[in-house]
């Protein structure tokens, strides 16, 4: 891995030094005081895989640095702050962070969250090195007709779906194969509209190829039980990410997950509730279906 360090503070920077090279974690590249230094032709010439920075610097701050290289920078970024404001939190993931780390830094979490960031990329670079032997695989010397891209790209996202599935601690879930089904709809939808469907257009387009396209009361049926299965399957998967807050609140899995797939003010509810040695209902939370899906697209994608 080939890391970017932008901290103001040296001694910062000299520790997460320490930690890539004692651990052989990969090289530091680039590393520099200021956002000001930081843009995508720099990113892209050092070849960075993993930028570590810092959210509170003086002309650019670390959230205006990542707005401005986010929609060209393709590896991981881990935010480091003094600050731990639950809405800034928010804000960092909001803004693209995948990772973020409160100071002062401790070396063991430096570390995991180094290593879970690694093997997340190492993972995606495998996906795209299989994809990209089948594609030679099937036609070496001709270009490939869409429906068998199309075949390619549904395996790739059924497998992203079934280890995220799993990361979340929902495999098991009856709703999660609905999950996995609709990831096929998705793409055909963004194909043709360009733009994300509503959830009424997800359930009824999920049920018509189940049930068949003219069986109207048969569709209105299944949509309502994909409705309510997705519910519980949103619902299990934010227990399954806030007890993990409640063991470790920098736990990378958590940070990573319970503000990009949650609203988090409702994972801190079920963190609340579940500390109380309570056991949390549907009911007692608002579940944000349309949002959970849409970040299980993206992420089966990415």
């Amino acid at each position: 891995m080939r890391f970017m360090l932008v901290d103001d503070d040296e001694a910062i920077r000299f520790m997460l030094r320490e930690i890539i090279d004692d651990y052989d974690l990969g090289e530091v590249a680039f590393e520099t005081d200021t956002g000001m230094d930081v843009d995508n032709a720099l990113l892209s010439i050092k070849k960075i895989d993993i930028l570590i920075i810092d959210m509170l610097m003086p002309l650019r701050d670390g959230i205006q640095t990542i707005k401005a290289i986010k929609k060209d920078f393709t590896g991981k970024i881990i935010m480091l702050s003094q600050v731990e404001s639950k809405e800034l939190v928010g804000s960092s993931y909001l803004s693209g962070v995948d990772y973020y780390i409160t100071k002062p830094i401790n070396r063991n979490e430096v570390l995991s969250v180094i290593r879970s960031v690694s093997e997340h990329i190492q993972l995606r670079d495998l996906v795209h090195s299989i994809e990209t032997n089948l594609h030679t695989v099937l036609r070496p010397h001709a270009p490939l007709s869409s429906e068998k891209i199309q075949c390619q790209e549904t395996i790739s996202l059924s497998r992203r779906g079934e280890i995220l599935l799993s990361t979340l601690g929902i495999s098991g879930e009856a709703g999660s194969r609905d999950l996995l089904a609709m990831l096929d709809l998705l793409q055909e939808y963004e194909q043709l509209h360009g733009d994300f469907p509503s959830l009424k257009v997800i359930f009824n387009e999920l049920a018509a190829k189940r049930c068949g396209a003219f069986n109207l009361p048969e569709i209105q049926k299944e949509a309502k039980a994909l409705e309510q299965r997705l519910r519980r399957t949103v619902f299990q998967a934010l227990v399954s990410i806030a007890s993990i807050g409640i063991v470790d609140y920098t736990n990378p899995k958590f940070e990573d997950y319970a503000a990009k797939f949650f609203d988090f003010a409702e994972v801190h509810k079920i963190m609340k509730i579940l500390d109380n040695n309570e056991k949390p209902t549907i009911s007692q939370i608002h579940i944000n279906s349309k949002k959970f899906i849409k970040v299980f697209f993206m992420e089966c994608k990415e």
